[in-house]
Parts: C-alpha cells; sequence; structure tokens
C-alpha cells in the first residue's frame, strides 16, 4: 500500500478516536449541571412545602396578627361570627342596626370579660375575641350563598366559635368571688376542658372604648385588665404542701409513712424561727396528718432534709419555670427559686408556700388535675369547635395529653392526703356531700405586712354519675382558706352536681 495512504489512514484513526480531556470535561459539565437541576429543584419543593405550610399551618397565626392589615379586609367582606358556651349560650355576638352599623355585644357583660376577651377597632382585641379572630372572621357558608353576597354587596355571615365554657359553672364561679377582687379556674381532667375562668376586678367589654381612659388609668393599682386566673402570679401558701409532700414521697419511698415529728407551734434553726397558723400545736404527727392538718412547722422540718436540686428538679417538672402547655390563652410563669445554696430560712419558707415561690391559679388548677386523672395531666384548652351559622361544623378540636406529671401510684397517695383535708382536716365545710371532694387549703401571706394573707382552695370533685371537676380558688386579702375560699369552691361543687 501506498505510503502516503497508509498515513492518511493512520491519521484519520486518529480523528475518529475520542480525546479523553474532551470526555473529561464533558462529563464535569453534566455533573455540574444535575447538580445545580437537583438544587434548584429542592429550592423549588422547599418554597412548595413553605407555602402549605404557611397557608395550612400558619395561616392562622398570621392572620390573627395584630399588625396585619388585611384583617380589616376581611371585616368588610364578612359580619365577625358568635362565641357561644358549650351549652350554645351566646357570650358575644355582632348587632346590625337598619343602616348596616354594626356593634358587638357581650350579654352577660363583666362575667366573661377576661376570657371572652374584648374586640374594638381602636384598641384592638383580647381573649378568645384576639385568639379565634381567624375563625371569626371566616365565613363557611355554602359556596352559592357567598356567591350571591358577592354580586349583592352583602356581607356574608362568619363562622362561630364553640368554647369549652359552662354558662352555669362561670355564673356560680363569678358570684362565689362576690366583692372580692381574685380568680377561679374549673378544670374537667380527663380531658382538659376549662370550664370557667373567672377574673376579678373585671371590666365590662360592652362599654371598653368609652370607659378605655379610666380602665388604663387604673392599672397601675388594681390592674383591671390583667386576667389573675392564668396571669396572676401569687404565693402558693399552704396549697405548695402538695409540691413538698410528694418530693419528700419521691426520696423516701420505702420510709414515707415512717414520718414523725412533734409539733410545738415553732421550730427554729439557724436563726430562723417559723410558727404554725395562729401558734397552733399540732402534736404528735405524721406525713399524712401534717399534710391534713397543714402544720407548717412539720413542713419546714421537712423541707430541711430534702435534697433541693432534685426538689427543683420536681417542680419544674411539675410546670414551674416554664412557659404552660396551654394554646392561645397569655399565661404568666410560675417560679421556684431555691437552688442549693439556698439558706435555712429561705429552704423553710419554701416548703410551706411562702419565700420567693409565686404561681397562677390555672397552673395549680392543673396540677390538681393531673392528681385527680391519676397523674397525667390533659392540655387544657377553650375551643371546642368552630361551625358556620347554620351549625355545620367545621373544625373540631380534640384533649390531648401532655404527659404523666407523677405516677399514679404518687396521686393516689396526694388524692388519699386530700380527701382526708376534707374528711378531718381545713377542708370539712366540703364534708358528707353527694359527691366526694378532695382538697388542699391554703392562706398565703404577701407583701412586707404581714397578717394580710390571700385565701386558697386548689381540689377536686367526683361522683360516678359525672366527670369529675378540678378547681382553683384564689380570694385576695381574705385571710384563711378554710374560711373565704372553700365556700366559694363548695358553691361550685354544689351547683354542678346539683347537691
Amino acid at each position: 500500500m501506498d505510503e502516503n495512504l497508509q498515513k492518511t489512514l493512520r491519521q484519520s484513526k486518529k480523528e475518529k478516536q475520542p480525546d479523553s480531556t474532551q470526555k473529561s470535561k464533558t462529563s464535569v459539565r453534566n455533573r455540574e449541571f444535575a447538580v445545580i437541576t437537583y438544587c434548584f429543584t429542592g429550592l423549588f419543593l422547599c418554597l412548595i412545602g413553605y407555602f402549605i405550610y404557611f397557608q395550612v399551618v400558619k395561616s392562622e397565626d398570621f392572620i390573627n396578627n395584630s399588625y396585619n392589615t388585611r384583617q380589616d379586609s376581611f371585616a368588610e367582606s364578612v359580619v365577625r361570627g358568635e362565641i357561644l358556651s358549650a351549652e350554645r349560650e351566646v357570650l358575644a355576638e355582632t348587632k346590625v342596626d337598619a343602616e348596616g352599623n354594626e356593634t358587638r355585644v357581650y350579654p352577660y357583660s363583666n362575667m366573661f370579660s377576661h376570657i371572652v376577651g374584648y374586640s374594638t377597632e381602636k384598641y384592638g382585641r383580647s381573649g378568645i375575641e384576639s385568639w379565634a379572630n381567624f375563625n371569626l372572621l371566616r365565613s363557611n357558608a355554602f359556596f352559592l350563598e357567598k356567591t350571591v353576597d358577592e354580586v349583592t354587596d352583602e356581607k356574608s355571615i362568619g363562622d362561630n366559635v364553640i368554647t369549652t365554657l359552662n354558662y352555669s359553672l362561670q355564673s356560680t364561679a363569678y358570684e362565689a368571688l362576690g366583692d372580692y377582687n381574685g380568680a377561679v379556674v374549673v378544670m374537667e381532667p380527663a380531658t382538659g376542658k376549662i370550664l370557667a375562668m373567672v377574673s376579678k376586678p373585671d371590666f365590662d367589654p360592652n362599654t371598653i372604648e368609652a370607659n378605655w381612659d379610666t380602665i388604663v388609668a387604673d392599672e397601675n393599682s388594681e390592674s383591671v385588665l390583667l386576667n389573675r386566673a392564668s396571669q396572676g402570679l401569687y404565693p402558693p401558701g399552704s396549697t405548695f404542701k402538695i409540691f413538698t409532700t410528694l418530693e419528700y414521697i419521691r426520696e423516701n419511698p420505702d420510709t414515707y409513712q415512717n414520718y414523725s415529728y412533734n409539733c410545738t407551734g415553732s421550730i427554729q434553726k439557724d436563726n430562723s424561727k417559723l410558727s404554725c397558723f395562729s401558734g397552733e400545736v399540732h402534736g404528735g404527727v405524721d406525713l399524712k396528718r401534717s399534710f391534713v392538718k397543714s402544720c407548717n412547722t412539720s413542713f419546714a422540718n421537712i423541707g430541711l432534709t430534702l435534697d433541693l436540686k432534685q426538689f427543683s428538679k420536681t417542680c419544674e417538672d411539675l410546670l414551674f419555670n416554664d412557659t404552660l402547655p396551654v394554646e392561645k390563652l397569655e399565661t404568666s410563669k410560675s417560679s421556684f427559686a431555691l437552688n442549693e445554696n439556698s439558706s435555712t430560712s429561705e429552704i423553710m419558707e419554701t416548703a410551706i408556700g411562702q419565700g420567693k415561690t409565686v404561681v397562677t391559679p390555672l397552673h395549680m388548677a392543673m396540677v390538681t388535675s393531673a392528681i385527680a386523672n391519676n397523674g397525667v395531666l390533659m392540655k387544657p384548652y377553650v375551643i371546642d369547635a368552630t361551625e358556620n351559622y347554620e351549625g355545620d361544623v367545621v373544625k373540631a378540636y380534640n384533649s390531648s395529653a401532655y404527659g404523666e406529671l407523677m405516677t399514679a401510684d404518687e396521686a393516689a397517695i396526694l388524692q388519699d392526703y386530700m380527701k382526708e383535708v376534707v374528711e378531718s382536716g381545713t377542708g370539712s365545710k366540703l364534708k358528707g356531700m353527694s359527691y366526694q371532694a378532695y382538697g388542699k387549703t391554703g392562706s398565703a401571706e404577701f407583701g412586707t405586712n404581714k397578717g394580710e394573707s390571700h385565701a386558697w382552695f386548689v381540689g377536686y370533685a367526683h361522683r360516678d354519675d359525672k366527670e369529675d371537676i378540678a378547681l382553683a380558688v384564689i380570694v385576695e386579702k381574705a385571710g384563711i382558706g378554710s374560711a373565704y375560699a372553700v365556700p366559694a369552691a363548695k358553691s361550685i361543687f354544689d351547683m354542678y352536681y346539683r347537691y
């Protein structure tokens, strides 16, 4: 073969063979393109996911945000829905006159003022009016009706909010406080439903705009707008002995029943002295009698034996120093401040519910509910369902468990002790009723003026034919719990069980 021809053929073969460098560059470009494609696809999916999350999960919070001006546009096309009690009593409604002017009306005025709240153009909203703003400004009327409303320039009717609030219990609790300031919380331990929530002093939401300046000017002294039931912080007094008792049982599971103490009416340790109420001498007491008779000196003695680090953990497990697991409702954090460096005086005071410890009535009602429910706390809630104006359920809210605050065995011990408080202790006014009551009284000193105290009662009641109810009652500056808070609790239990 001609030499030139062979060279030409060899050259042709070389040209047909792919260059390895070029092949590598192409592969790199393909990988880069794939990475970019995956990244953009991932970002796109993230955006879609966030959009869905925002629309489904967060849209309610967004619309309820007080800075969201779109609320005004909703109000322009929807007549605000009603807020109803569990028995369908109207707690808030919008009245429309012949000229189309709307007025928000609260039929029971002051009675539900803190929990239902108010809704105003000028000063915003509070309570359920605020949390459920999204629901009240939505209309789930039939599509055809809404279309006709749009064509005729008529407003649609907003959805109604059905609460867990029991009108009869709320009314009784409100009357039970009388002219005293204070708070009452009533719960259903098995579900977490808040059946009643009263706070005094109160206000009339019907005239909130007209009286705003007066109410705000009074805030420094009376704090009228403060929901004392969920935000008021009080020394727990002897109701805190529930926590001290539980801690002692946990640290001495096999020997707590052997505890004994001789009460002489006072105790002195390291130059710190503490006395029983009115200097009463209880004599020889075990743990149960210490609890039933609310013996301060015995509990001060118990406090000095406790592992303070473990005591702090127990209290925090029982919701101190943390936000309460309650959706929507504005709450304050209860505070427990003992630590390993605390003084003898601080330990003794804290063990009986004085010192720096403060709690909200809602917190105490929740712990009491857990005791009644064999140690399990159900998450408290106030909104049971939303319905359209024809009564069709739009959304139902189910109860859910927060968790176990204590074991069933621990709860059973506290149940036994609280039952005995009623049978032979400071809660004896509740003895002999058609229901079995359980409880703990308290007299909580406050401020620098020794001798002034708030009256406490926390407890629950049981009867086989009805659900249990638990409650916390605090009557400000009323004195001893057995004289003021127990009668208030009794009137609530009596109404619920009809004697």
